[in-house]
């Protein structure tokens, strides 16, 4: 690869903010040891504020022979694992279905998990298997809910299982709803929650069913909520629940989100740190912008406090931060919300830091993978959503951020190793096994597995937001 980051294809000047050292240790950790035969991805819920309140979490659990298992499993079960398609719904052997309910229910209560939902609950999709299984009762029921699919079987005795798990705090959802059938019925009294299909829902149908399971005090989820059309139906219908990427997409830019600075402040700003600027240069043109030297002296205060140091003045910030924090959290600052929001609950910001942060780490595991290309994924991944923000053509506001040639290719057209990245770092976003597993085919010797491990610690990455030394220049954002 010969990718280099920013304006006139130079140097990218440290952007990313961390060492070859620290990307190529922190990339293969996650890989070193991961589990190989459970793994996710995760799609974000908002409420009618807009602000993160969960994920589900798709679930992908692939098939394993006793052949290929028994040399890595030497001295444990060796029955054939179970296996799960595209959207995380599980085929199994009869023989095999507690070891891989177990399987699934340790993989769910892993620290890496835990800190990708960034302090929000999952929603899973449950099988009779999972439900029936003694060892579901170790999971956190304030963390995990439980959704109740189209395909699963429902008898007294799932009811009565319902009833037991309902009395340890478990909460379920009716999944996929489309229409009102039998099934619908027996389940209703027992959901707190009922997830609809804006796509597949006939639409005479919607309002008559979103009213009749308002006045029943339930809560409403909208499923493939893709465009700000879609966001606004549901908002309308009185939805609460929002799962689905349109407010990552340019129409969804309204009113209710500002970006916490002007746009073209922030601009110029990364525009000055493409080059190599002065200590002065930087804190004359921070000076003009009153809420970014706000931030910088938290940042810097951020930073300071672990070597007990207090930052008082504009010059110390910018020398405590260093020019790769400022920059990547310029860079980030783009998406924070104008209102006080804490970062986990920033939908657009989590999706933009959590995207930069795998390429960063997914191309660390690419041949000739070096200081530049790392940089230059980053880069790819944060200002990939550049036109949710800003409106307008993409194409317009990337010739504002004079980013190289490469980088405006990928994120433009998908082309080259990075466009590549991107491609699968959306598929991983939609939880879409099969296109992730075709994007790994092309970015060997990145395996699917990797690269789920790799999005869950970004996540955790970008979820940080206690000021710790962790967070690489992600502190909290607030006003």
């Amino acid at each position: 690869m010969t990718t280099t980051a920013v304006q006139q294809e130079g140097r990218p000047d440290g952007l990313s903010g961390s060492t070859d050292g620290d990307r190529r240790s922190d990339a293969g950790s996650t890989a070193e040891g991961a589990p190989r035969d459970v793994y996710f991805a995760r799609q974000p819920l908002l409420n009618r504020d807009g602000m993160l309140c969960g994920f589900e979490l798709k679930i992908q659990q692939p098939f394993v022979s006793a052949e290929a298992a028994a040399p890595a499993d030497a001295g444990e079960n060796t029955e054939p694992q179970s296996g799960a398609d595209g959207d995380g719904e599980f085929f199994a052997n009869e023989d095999s279905t507690q070891a891989r309910v177990g399987k699934l229910i340790r993989a769910l209560v892993r620290p890496e998990v835990r800190l990708a939902l960034t302090g929000h609950p999952a929603y899973i999709d449950a099988t009779r298997e999972l439900l029936f299984d003694e060892a579901v009762k170790a999971l956190p029921p304030e963390r995990f809910i439980f959704e109740l699919p189209p395909e699963i079987l429902v008898d007294e005795e799932l009811i009565a299982r319902i009833v037991t798990l309902h009395g340890r705090r478990f909460r379920f959802v009716i999944d996929h709803v489309t229409q009102v059938d039998d099934r619908f019925a027996r389940l209703l009294p027992y959901a707190e929650t009922v997830k609809i299909d804006l796509q597949r829902t006939p639409a005479a149908l919607l309002p008559k069913l979103a009213r009749v399971l308002k006045s029943a005090g339930k809560m409403l989820i909208a499923l493939n909520t893709h465009t700000h059309d879609d966001f606004q139906t549901a908002f309308n219908l009185g939805f609460d629940r929002f799962q689905g990427y349109f407010f990552a997409r340019a129409q969804s830019v309204s009113s209710t989100r500002r970006v916490s600075a002007p746009r073209h402040a922030l601009l110029n700003l990364l525009q000055l740190l493409a080059g190599e600027p002065t200590v002065a240069q930087l804190e004359a043109e921070l000076k003009l912008n009153p809420v970014l030297v706000m931030h910088l002296m938290r940042l810097a205060n951020a930073s300071g406090l672990a070597l007990g140091l207090r930052v008082t003045t504009l010059r110390d910030a910018i020398n405590a931060t260093g020019t790769d924090k400022i920059a990547r959290w310029t860079q980030l600052l783009l998406y924070a919300d104008g209102r006080k929001v804490a970062l986990e609950d920033d939908p657009l910001l989590q999706l933009a830091a959590s995207r930069a942060r795998f390429m960063e780490l997914a191309v660390a595991r690419l041949p000739e993978a070096g200081r530049d290309e790392t940089d230059a994924a980053f880069l790819t991944g944060v200002f990939s959503f550049v036109d949710a923000v800003f409106g307008g053509s993409l194409e317009t506001t990337l010739n504002v951020l004079m980013l190289s040639r490469p980088i405006r290719a990928a994120i433009e057209h998908h082309e080259g190793s990075l466009g590549m990245l991107l491609t699968l770092t959306e598929a991983l976003e939609r939880g879409a096994w099969d296109e992730v597993g075709m994007a790994c085919e092309s970015l060997a010797p990145l395996t699917v597995p990797e690269a789920a491990e790799l999005a869950l610690t970004a996540a955790a990455w970008a979820g940080i937001a206690d000021r710790s030394a962790e967070a690489e220049g992600l502190e909290r954002i607030e006003d």
